[in-house]
Order: C-alpha cells, then structure tokens, then sequence
C-alpha cells in the first residue's frame, strides 16, 4: 500500500471511529496514540498507565486507544499522520526531531549529561520545557521526555573496547546528523538503516553492527545476530511525547489540565518501568550468550569532543548547551 492509499484508509478508518464514538457515547472523546514500540515495552507500558490515569482523571470522558507495534507506520509515519491530524498522539526518539526543530540535536551531542540524575533534571526543569514547546510552529507540542536510556554499540563479530575498534566498521545509526558524525570520528562508518530493516541487515551483514539502549536490543531480538553488547553509553537520547497541535487545540482548558496530569503520572511511571527494564534486559541478552562489555568511556569521550565545533556559530545552541551542562 503506498503512502497516499494509506493516509486514505487511515482518513476513512478515523472518520468511522469518530462516527462510531459519536453514536454511542457522545460525552467521551477519544485519543489516537499510535507508536512503533512492541507491547512489552518499557515506554508502551507507560502510554497504558497514561490511558488509565487519563481515564482516572476525566471520570471517562477521555479515552485514549492505542495502536502499538507499528500498525499506523513507524516513528516517521507516525509523525507525519500527528501533522495532518489523522493521529493525536505519538512517541518518536528525540534524534528525529532533529530534522524539524534543530535545537534537538543537542540531546545527540556525546558524553552531553553526567549522569541519570543530570539527565532528569534537565528533562524536568524549564529547558526541558522550553524545548518540548519548539515543536508548535511544525504541528507538533511535546508532553514530556521519556527515558531512553543510554545508546552503546553492539557488534557481530567482536567487542568495542575502544574507538579504534570502530575503524572501517559499518554502524547502523539514525537518521540523525549528529549520529553521523558520532560515528565518523570514533572511526567507524554510520549507515542510516530504519528500525524495521535493521534486523535483517544485521543478518545479510549489510551492516557490522548498531548501537541503542538495552530493552531495545532485547525486544529487538537483535541480540540473536549480536554477541558483543559493549557499555560505552556515548548518548542519553530521550524518546518524546508528542500531541498535534490540532488536537490540543481542540481541548478545554480542564481536558487539557486532564492530559497534563496523566503525562506526568504516566512520566514517573516510565522511567522506573524503564530502570527495571535495563536490568531485565542485560540478565535476559547475558543469559542468551552475550558478552558484555565496560569499555573506558574517556577515549570515547575524548574522540567525540569536536562534534562541539559543530556549534561554534551558532549562538543559540552554545548558549543551550552551557545551560545544559550547568543545571544541577
């Protein structure tokens, strides 16, 4: 099915929803949350508690219907539909916002946060804020940063231990540019494969390896073709979520103090779902044969610091990053 035949079901198939909630319960209104994460997901598990607890606070007169597992496209597709209005909620990973609203690159820059307490704090504070808010003038208004974790690389053949085992490896990266670059000066060579190909590519040796969180290598199955899991943790890329500006639009101020609640109860709920997650993950993928690995981060640190030229004019972003690295 191409992409104008879909977004034609996709119109029919919203209008048959809304018509279908008109006739039988016209007081409920009812959000479309579409994701390409499989249900056992750390973050899907989440979006369940955010539909409960909208569920909660509105006392049923908001209902939130989840299509998990890629059924309305993956993280691009998703976007897309959020834009035009056939969807009103969606996660995608932060590193592709990077095309839209660029001061998300920074979230790509190495070694950017000192640690989970660092991260959270910038995630919660008025730069956290501020920046899911610059998505508006795209369609497109962040409810709150999810926890990703952090990115390391995971290999076929053998470990990362330091940045020259990187050299003239093929890395399936994102479609990020700072991803790009990322791998360009560890040495090794970036390859923007989508999420959905990567397994295959991984198999066909299309691609030498890739790098992302634990749970995402796990419920991947990518640690079926990948032996070699080495904890280099070079990026803390949140995954964000997303509501059309059409849709918020369209609620009242108490509908949109209702959402409000339930993104923060469902936020909480997340990254301790996500810390018990890791855990489960790393034990699972060991248990399966994988050899993990705790590389010294200071190479990989050091190799990566000229990506921070890449901002040396441009106000704005220096100014960000200075803020970042100062909060407390």
């Amino acid at each position: 099915m191409n992409k104008q035949y879909f977004l034609q079901y996709l119109f029919l198939l919203t209008i048959s929803i809304f018509f279908f909630g008109c006739q039988s319960e016209s007081s409920v209104k009812t959000i479309r949350l579409g994701h390409a994460l499989d249900t056992q997901h750390p973050v899907h598990k989440a979006m369940v508690i955010l539909g409960e607890e909208l569920e909660k606070q509105s006392q049923g007169k908001l209902k939130l219907n989840i299509y998990p597992s890629g059924q309305l496209g993956g993280e691009r597709e998703c976007l897309e539909l959020l834009q035009i209005g056939s969807l009103d909620i969606t996660k995608v990973s932060a590193a592709v916002l990077e095309n839209f609203i660029p001061e998300y690159k920074v979230f790509s820059v190495p070694y950017m946060f000192r640690d989970k307490k660092h991260t959270f704090s910038v995630f919660d504070s008025e730069i956290g804020e501020s920046l899911l808010l610059k998505g508006e003038k795209f369609r497109l208004r962040g409810l709150t940063f999810y926890d990703a974790g952090s990115r390391s690389f995971y290999m076929k053949e053998a470990p990362i231990k330091s940045p020259t085992d990187l050299k003239g490896k093929k890395i399936r990266v994102q479609k990020s540019n700072m991803a790009v670059e990322m791998v360009n000066d560890l040495g090794g060579s970036p390859t923007p494969i989508s999420w959905g190909e990567l397994y295959t590519a991984l198999q066909q040796g299309v691609v030498d390896g890739a790098e992302n969180n634990p749970p995402s290598f796990y419920t991947s199955k990518h640690y079926e073709v990948c032996k070699f899991y080495s904890l280099d943790e070079h990026t803390a890329v949140p995954d964000v979520l997303l509501i059309g500006t059409d849709t918020w639009s369209r609620l009242n101020q108490e509908e949109k103090q209702w959402v409000k609640n339930a993104v923060k109860t469902s936020t909480i709920a997340q990254r301790k779902l996500w810390s018990d997650s890791e855990k489960e993950s790393l034990a699972a993928v060991k248990k399966a044969g994988v050899k993990i690995v705790y590389p010294d981060k200071k190479p990989f640190e050091e190799r990566t610091k000229g990506i921070l030229k890449m901002f040396d004019n441009n106000e704005e972003m220096k100014s960000l990053i200075t803020s970042i690295k100062n909060q407390q």
